[in-house]
């Protein structure tokens, strides 16, 4: 005998946004909301990072910050990049460093906003709004070198298939930003079609309950020689 859900949407308002429109509106509680899955990615890249020696960073998906300051402490150089004035507006408040350039740039155009080659190029929670992942690993292969390191820190595909996906509440209601799923095979094909190897991949769990779905997926590929 079959089990039948009810979701009841009463007093809720739910709304789709284009991933500018929402990471703007969102930007202003960003920082002071609670969002298990920006902490936990953020502990998540401090964990696969800490032992890499960086000199040179991209790190896309800046946002206001969350990740800029641990990576300040650690590369020579960072390009950090966010699709968000506001958001960006908030991280420049939060860090002025030599070692910083922010950049406002939209992942899916050309990435005219640099000419260098990375020791680490970091995408935190990035890519589950973007559609075609091959094209970004494409233009990924162009600021990579042989030995560079891709972190990925993505909502884990297992959450996005029970219905998860960013979202935050303003005075209009709830707003669910525009997602896409990749799973973990699309990560991997995209990887190996561009020559990068994968040589870490992890899974995240609330509080480490490892019974529970993992929140967090994150992948570490190298460039090949």
């Amino acid at each position: 005998m079959g089990v039948k859900l009810a979701y009841s949407t009463k007093n809720i308002k739910l709304c789709e946004m284009n991933v500018k429109e929402a990471y703007q509106e969102w930007s202003n509680q960003y920082d002071t909301n609670d969002n298990k899955t920006r902490d936990l990615e953020a502990t998540a890249l401090r964990v696969v990072l800490s032992d890499l020696q960086i000199d040179k960073v991209l790190e896309f998906g800046c946002g206001t910050g969350k990740n800029t300051v641990w990576l300040e402490q650690k590369a020579k150089e960072i390009v950090a990049v966010d699709l968000t004035e506001a958001m960006i507006r908030i991280a420049t408040e939060k860090i002025n460093s030599p070692k910083v350039q922010f950049k406002i740039a939209d992942i899916n155009q050309p990435w005219d906003f640099t000419n260098e080659q990375f020791d680490v190029v970091s995408f935190s929670l990035v890519l589950e709004h973007i559609k075609d992942i091959d094209a970004v690993f494409n233009k990924l292969s162009k600021v990579s070198k042989p030995g560079t390191y891709v972190y990925i820190g993505e909502l884990h595909p297992f959450k996005q298939y029970s219905g998860s996906k960013a979202r935050f509440t303003n005075a209009e209601g709830e707003q669910v930003v525009t997602c896409f799923t990749h799973n973990v095979s699309d990560f991997i094909k995209a990887g190996i079609k561009y020559d990068f190897s994968i040589i870490d991949l992890a899974e995240w769990f609330d509080d480490n309950d490892q019974t529970q779905i993992p929140r967090i997926l994150t992948l570490l590929f190298r460039k090949n020689n």
